[in-house]
């Protein structure tokens, strides 16, 4: 994901004004290679090719590929950009550690980088910034992962019954949709928020105490640029001083894989 902060040198003022500069004060970055701005240009310098194949720790290549794009559940690609393992302290979010498995990784890496931004910004002093109109505006896709798991668990119906029309036992059904059922995170009272796309806007501006507006927006593949249009616009009317705005998109599991073999839109 990648977040900058614009902002426009009138502050505050509300009345009608002519076409104005809108200056980006500082920018941060979580992407395939780097997780800061610094080596993300440098990566970009330097033309890395960041492809890999696809980590053991999203999914298995053997579950799912097949060369045949016409293959029933199957993907013909095994390569793609992703993240590297992120360190994130959920206390110094003001997350409770246990609702961790009902938040979407989508909104933990939103808050990293929002912090990235603001501390460059503020040059580390968040506590001078004024933040009654401070907004954030993010492009991000409507479908996050978490919902895909969620969605996944309410299929034991579907397993169970499979079971009996095979010849298990009740008791045996049960206790293999149990152990199915291990692998996806329990519903709770965070699921909801925590697998929604809004709530990645919605966290930081919560954790940061902003007062300004906050929402996302979804273009497609337009996304970040619709949010970072939405916020130059948001500026130019004066409603809002200082705007987070850019793009998240974490979603690269298997689902996301199949949705666009399927389409097919991948090379």
């Amino acid at each position: 994901m990648n977040v900058s902060s614009v902002d426009h040198p009138d502050h505050g003022e509300q009345t009608k004004r002519e076409p104005s500069l809108i200056a980006v004060v500082g920018i941060g970055a979580i992407c395939p290679g780097s997780q800061d701005v610094g080596g993300l240009w440098r990566d970009i310098v330097a033309g890395r090719d960041l492809l890999r194949d696809v980590p053991p720790t999203h999914w298995l290549s053997r579950d799912y590929y097949d060369p045949d794009p016409r293959a029933p559940d199957r993907t013909y690609v095994t390569r793609g950009a992703f993240i590297s393992e992120v360190e994130f302290d959920p206390i110094e979010f003001g997350i409770p550690p246990a609702v961790l498995p009902a938040t979407d990784t989508a909104q933990l890496l939103g808050l990293l980088v929002a912090k990235q931004v603001l501390d460059d910004v503020t040059r580390g002093r968040l506590e001078a910034l004024p933040r009654d109109r401070v907004s954030v505006i993010l492009g991000a896709t409507s479908v996050q992962e978490l919902a895909v798991s969620m969605g996944g668990r309410l299929q034991r119906p579907i397993w169970r019954k499979a079971m009996l029309e095979n010849g298990l036992s009740v008791q045996e059904a049960d206790a293999i949709c149990d152990r199915i059922a291990e692998h996806f995170a329990p519903w709770q009272e965070s699921s909801f928020p925590g697998l929604l796309s809004n709530v990645i806007a919605g966290r930081i501006s919560n954790r940061f105490d902003l007062g300004g507006t906050n929402f996302v927006t979804d273009a497609a593949c337009a996304s970040t640029l619709s949010a970072v249009a939405v916020a130059a616009q948001e500026l130019q009317a004066g409603t809002s001083d200082l705007v987070i705005t850019g793009g998240v998109d974490a979603l690269n599991d298997i689902f996301m894989f199949m949705c666009f073999s399927k389409t097919p839109a991948l090379s």
